[in-house]
């Protein structure tokens, strides 16, 4: 009875995962006219008479609260537009002319909030400037605070009736030869007296650092990438649990070689394995589709992964689960384990050896592990949850290699 139970449990968790893939396809799609997209490359496309616009795929989050645009070329006049805009924005009108909408236009300075008459607000931009928009973090009372900069300092901001959610950055264009560079991942920070960038690092989200920088959301490998021990692992503060249950990472660079894994792995897992490796852990490895657990052999599992893809891994807890073992509860209390009182990250420390306890006792309840790749199941695997959890842990072992994590990727 329990095995038909976890079948159908499971049944409902790809069911979710496709729902989840499709509402992705249809919501997280960009969209753009008399505009060409070459890269992180803008272009106008249309005759001077018409505007061109770009509406990015994904709107701003708090998550992911600012973007840039470099202007490459002014082209005839410099009619370019930097702001934020509704999903279905008329892609005929520059942004911030209509309703719900907001930018800065770079060739006369001025703000334009839903209106087609601007308000004087900075100074010009012209070619090599860097325009950027984003959001403050302490908005609140169904009002949001949009903010512009130029160059790294900021040059106004303005309260509008929004929230995050319904905000997706846009450029628009309206002269022959215009054209810019985006970066959708760009940080922003106040800068310090020394002037140097102070940015939203999300390292509070991390418990264990090695070899990897963070960066807002995204990981950067910064081993030396030459041998098997060169391994970066970055492993959240809190292991998952009946609540958050799920997390997903998007390769945004396979580096020189994609030795991206990612898994669970217990919360003392050595720092120069990559996870799946050494005991209690498990993972699904991009470069192979191998899945590797407590083990250095792997076995086939799904397809191999590269630069675009999302991967996903999870945990289908039973349903009287309680880590506890007293009464039931319907919520892992995230507090109940211990944590470290500030990250620990070693990114320029030397790659000795861990000693592992052979002491510890790893076994615990059974509970299922999945992993996913763009929206879809791959497989799933029974394994001993680890005293204290399962913490999510990614691994990273070439040069270059990017990702951008995603801790709480169907909260909300």
């Amino acid at each position: 009875m329990d095995d038909i139970n976890l079948h159908y449990r499971f049944l409902n968790w790809r069911r979710r995962i496709r729902e989840i893939r499709e509402v992705r396809a249809v919501r997280y799609k960009e969209r753009l006219k008399r505009m060409l997209r070459d890269g992180d490359i803008l272009r106008y496309h249309g005759n001077s008479d018409e505007v061109g616009c770009f509406v990015a795929a994904r709107p701003l989050s708090r998550r992911n609260r600012y973007f840039e645009v470099t202007i490459v070329d002014t082209g005839v006049r410099g009619m370019i537009a930097v702001g934020l805009v509704p999903q279905l924005y008329k892609l005929d009108h520059q942004p911030g002319w209509l309703p719900h909408s907001v930018a800065f236009h770079a060739d006369d300075g001025k703000l334009y909030n839903g209106n087609t008459v601007g308000q004087q607000f900075g100074p010009k931009c012209c070619r090599g400037d860097r325009i950027g928009c984003g959001i403050s973090l302490d908005s609140d009372d169904g009002q949001l605070t949009v903010f512009f900069t130029k160059n790294g300092k900021e040059v106004g901001n303005v309260e509008i009736p929004a929230s995050p959610e319904a905000l997706y950055p846009a450029v628009g264009m309206h002269s022959l030869g215009e054209e810019v560079l985006l970066d959708l991942n760009a940080e922003w920070g106040m800068e310090d007296d020394d002037g140097q960038m102070i940015v939203d690092s999300h390292e509070e989200d991390w418990g264990r650092l090695h070899d990897v920088k963070v960066i807002g959301t995204l990981l950067e490998y910064m081993g030396k990438g030459k041998s098997i021990v060169d391994v970066g692992l970055a492993q959240a503060r809190r292991p998952l649990n009946t609540r958050f249950h799920y997390y997903e990472l998007e390769i945004t660079d396979a580096g020189e070689k994609c030795y991206i894994a990612l898994g669970l792995a217990r919360r003392d897992y050595p720092k120069n394995r990559h996870p799946g490796w050494s005991r209690g852990s498990i993972a699904y490895h991009a470069d192979d589709g191998k899945l590797f657990q407590g083990s250095g052999v792997g076995d086939a599992f799904g397809p191999r992964c590269f630069e675009g893809d999302i991967m996903g891994c999870g945990i289908m807890f039973p349903r009287d689960f309680n880590p506890d073992g007293g009464d039931d509860v319907d919520d892992w209390d995230l507090d109940m384990f211990p944590k470290p009182s500030e990250v620990q990250n070693d990114l320029y420390a030397n790659n000795e050896d861990e000693e592992e306890d052979e002491a510890e006792d790893l076994e615990g309840k059974k509970v299922m592990v999945f992993f996913t790749r763009n929206g879809k199941v791959v497989g799933r695997r029974e394994v001993a949850l680890p005293v204290g959890g399962f913490y999510p842990t990614i691994g990273m072992m070439s040069t270059g290699e990017k990702v951008r994590v995603d801790l709480h990727p169907l909260s909300g």
